[in-house]
């Protein structure tokens, strides 16, 4: 028998002990570039343990692509947009790869791969973390960047916590979190789109992988910020622009910009967790007539349907839905329900037999269909990501339209069952190519509401409302979104106001939270207070839960319901304004609802967390929410002019002021130079207003312009250019004011405008087109006096500004009035 010689043996053991170890190495980098391809916009790139391919988007906006594996067919359900045709000098030496476009500049490092974005005069925007790039652990896959100097970050969406993220971590997981903590995360909706901020530079970065997903801002280390994914490619858009809006103009051209919605969802919506049956629900519409509250929307949630099934109506309750809802329509009111994915398991129930003989619900890797419980009971669930899938619940949803419904709220589409694990073996199509579970959670939602809208707007032939709880990037292009079970306490009020700011820069600009709060019951103040500021979110929708106590205006007191209604009367009259600025949001991305770090991008004070929860409402309005209890609040005031909206005293900015609080009136302030146009009032949009357009102007030394917006509300025709769009341009140093001849083909319905100026000098007489119109005085009041129901106690008598009016023809040609 041979014998190894020891020295030889001992090498040998050696080198067998050590080949697992290197093989298995825990963290795997993606290691030193091998070879390059350059074609055109496009850069392949193959490392010693990846695949990656870098793509210049547009000037502004470049993708980035790996893999442990040669990349895959390019597949997503968030991103609508191909690569534009864009000037870009791409370049290679033994050292790196330059990329460099009219807007920005790429740098990747050979030994090892890494990469760095660079502004066009050569100033760091974001780059690799030395030593640690992009690596895998397993399937996971994670890229780190270096922290800048006082970096900071917004955005990810529906994210608890606070205005700036840093030192935060994430997760994204589509979750049915009842009651959450005001800290919870995560929560509904998976939105990876984030904004970081330092040195004057603001970028966006995109992450398209829809497996569960983890942001770190610093949490739990000094070193880095970093976005991974427990499976699937490194994907991600990277976006530069000096002005935040512009991220968020590329952000949404790259993920889709919401429709135009019908004109009526932006009124009061009144909801409870359930009206029933059909006389309750019309005691509340007659009494929010009564009453003189506006409203345009009363839903139904589970109650309405027959045990809960889907497609069902109770007919013990609703005996006839289309005689309901269309006498709810004489009134003034649309109907919305709400509808879950679950589909009962119960033989002869049509859309149970009717789903199974279609093969359209997922599955487990066996080829048996899936159950979950919810509320019916045990339920299967329809594949969206199938086109099959899709079409099927579209003919669904068209018996709800067939019954005179006009919205569809997209309810438990987390997928939320009880017990909260849906088994990761649990198959979806993902248009003929087969995923698991873990893949294709976090898309499920915006999958359903695009079959509802599709099928909706189908039937409908017009504008449908569309509302959802859960989210993925790219789901603002068919539906509205709010924040779910919140709970009726003043730091969820506060909350729900960040929640929608974050939401607002993450490309969803029509969203909303349950004013009054959804569990629990609110105290008078804090219901009054809610609806004040309910007032100024998007989709104003009051929503409280089963077993509370009833929170329609009128529950609170004569007191609550008078300082509501003045305020649900507020945005009656706003309704206008709050038009067009959606359509610009259609157009642009621009959200309504805008964290002050969108236009004060590098000024810290709008990231104190005393100042955190102030927002402006569009670009004149801003909102300074407070606890109802508060006596006395920090309000911030960025640079400029601002007007208080009650009075017009005027507010330097760039500081900070204490200001008195009071139940009766919410702070808000106008920017100076804002153009906001408003109507008379109205009970519902079914109402047409007086055919006076009410056109304020506040004095300021900034010029501006506001794109005015009409149509007719709620059909299709817009699309097609039956539509009428005006730009009208304040200009301090000119003082003039000029109204563009509109574009489209419809007529205003205002015949006249009457333009009312704040805090300009007294003056008799202003030009219309050269001609002169006379110039009228007086105070103007936004709100109503409140009534003085203890007459032992505190009074406060509606505070009013000091204007001048003028009124002149609407005229189709261009208006020039000197001011």
């Amino acid at each position: 028998m041979n014998k190894i010689p020891l020295p030889a043996f001992l090498l040998l053991l050696f080198l067998l002990i050590r080949t697992p170890v290197i093989a298995q190495t825990p963290v795997m980098p993606a290691g030193n570039v091998i070879s390059v391809s350059i074609s055109g916009q496009q850069v392949k790139i193959k490392t010693t343990n990846a695949f990656a391919e870098v793509t210049v988007y547009s000037p502004s906006v470049i993708r980035v692509r790996m893999d442990k594996q040669p990349l895959r067919a390019d597949f997503s359900y968030a991103v609508v947009s191909k690569p534009s045709p864009a000037k870009a000098q791409i370049t290679q030496n033994s050292n790196e790869i330059s990329i460099v476009t009219d807007s920005l500049k790429m740098r990747i490092q050979k030994t090892p791969f890494a990469v760095a974005f660079f502004s066009p005069s050569g100033d760091v925007i974001s780059e690799d973390e030395p030593g640690l790039g992009t690596s895998w652990i397993g399937d996971e896959v994670t890229t780190y960047k270096k922290i800048q100097e006082n970096e900071r970050f917004i955005g990810l969406g529906e994210k608890t916590g606070n205005l700036d993220r840093k030192g935060e971590g994430y997760t994204n997981w589509n979750s049915d979190v009842f009651g959450y903590a005001t800290n919870r995360d995560p929560i509904y909706a998976t939105i990876p789109f984030y904004i970081g901020i330092h040195h004057q530079q603001n970028y966006g970065i995109f992450f398209d992988n829809s497996y569960q997903s983890d942001f770190n801002f610093g949490a739990s280390n000094n070193r880095f910020s970093s976005f991974g994914a427990k499976g699937g490619e490194m994907n991600y858009y990277f976006i530069y622009h000096p002005q935040m809006a512009d991220i968020i103009r590329s952000y949404t051209g790259l993920t889709g910009r919401m429709p135009l919605p019908p004109l009526w969802s932006l009124g009061y919506q009144q909801n409870r967790y359930s009206y029933y049956p059909d006389t309750e629900v019309y005691r509340v519409a007659q009494t929010l007539r009564e009453k003189k509250i506006p409203a345009d929307g009363i839903t139904l949630d589970i109650h309405y349907m027959d045990a809960y099934k889907l497609f069902t109506w109770n007919k013990e309750r609703f005996p006839n839905p289309a005689l309901l809802t269309g006498k709810l329509k004489d009134m003034g009111f649309r109907v919305t329900v709400i509808v879950d994915p679950g589909i009962k398991v119960e033989e002869g129930y049509p859309a149970y037999e009717n789903g199974k003989k279609e093969n359209i619900f997922i599955k487990y890797s066996d080829g048996q269909n899936y159950t979950g419980q919810v509320w019916p009971g045990w339920c299967h669930f329809p594949d969206f990501t199938s086109e099959k899938g899709r079409n099927w619940w579209k003919g669904q949803v068209k018996s709800y339209i067939r019954d005179g419904v006009s919205g569809i709220w997209n309810d438990m589409n987390e997928i939320a069952t009880w017990g909260q694990k849906m088994p990761n073996n649990v198959l979806f199509d993902y248009e003929g190519h087969p995923v698991t579970h873990l893949q294709a959670h976090n898309i499920y939602g915006l999958q359903m509401v695009r079959a509802s809208y599709e099928g909706a707007r189908e039937a409908l032939q017009k504008r449908p409302f569309l509302l959802t709880r859960a989210a993925y990037s790219g789901s603002q292009r068919y539906t509205a979104i709010w924040t779910g079970d919140n709970r009726a306490e003043e730091d969820h009020m506060l909350l729900g106001v960040r929640l929608l700011n974050s939401l607002g820069v993450s490309g969803f600009p029509f969203s909303g939270m349950d004013v009054g709060g959804f569990t629990g019951n609110p105290s008078v103040s804090l219901y009054t207070r809610w609806m004040q500021i309910g007032a100024f979110i998007p989709y104003f929708r009051n929503h409280t839960g089963v077993n509370t106590k009833s929170a329609e205006p009128w529950a609170f007191g004569e007191e609550a319901l008078e300082i509501t209604r003045n305020y649900v009367n507020l945005r009656y009259h706003l309704l206008p304004y709050l038009y067009s600025t959606l359509y610009t949001a259609s157009r642009t991305g621009m959200p309504v609802m805008r964290t002050l770090a969108l236009q004060n991008t590098f000024d810290p004070q709008v990231y104190d967390t005393r100042f955190q929860n102030q927002y402006q409402f569009g670009d004149a309005y801003m909102i300074a929410p407070f606890e109802s209890t508060k006596e006395f609040g920090s309000i911030y005031f960025p640079k400029g002019k601002w007007y208080n909206l009650y009075t017009d005293a005027v507010i330097t900015g760039g500081q900070d002021v204490i200001t008195p609080l009071n139940i009766k009136t919410l702070p808000v302030y106008v920017k100076e130079s804002s153009i906001v146009p408003m109507q008379s009032l109205v009970q519902s949009t079914r109402e047409k207003p007086a055919d006076t357009l009410f056109l304020h102007l506040y004095k300021g030394s900034q010029p501006n312009t506001f794109v005015y917006y009409e149509d007719d509300g709620e059909s299709l025709s817009y699309e097609k250019g039956d539509f009428y769009e005006r730009s009208v341009t304040y200009d301090p140093a000119q003082q003039t004011l000029t109204l563009q001849k509109p574009q489209g083909s419809y007529r205003s319905q205002f015949h006249h405008i009457k333009l009312i100026l704040h805090g300009f000098d007294s003056k008799q007489r202003i030009t219309v087109n050269g001609n002169s119109t006379s110039v009228d005085s007086g105070p103007f009041s936004f709100l109503s006096p409140i009534s003085r129901f203890d007459p032992q106690g505190s009074f406060i008598p509606a505070e009013s500004c000091p204007v001048q009016v003028a009124t002149f023809a609407n005229s189709n040609e261009l208006l020039n009035v000197g001011l």
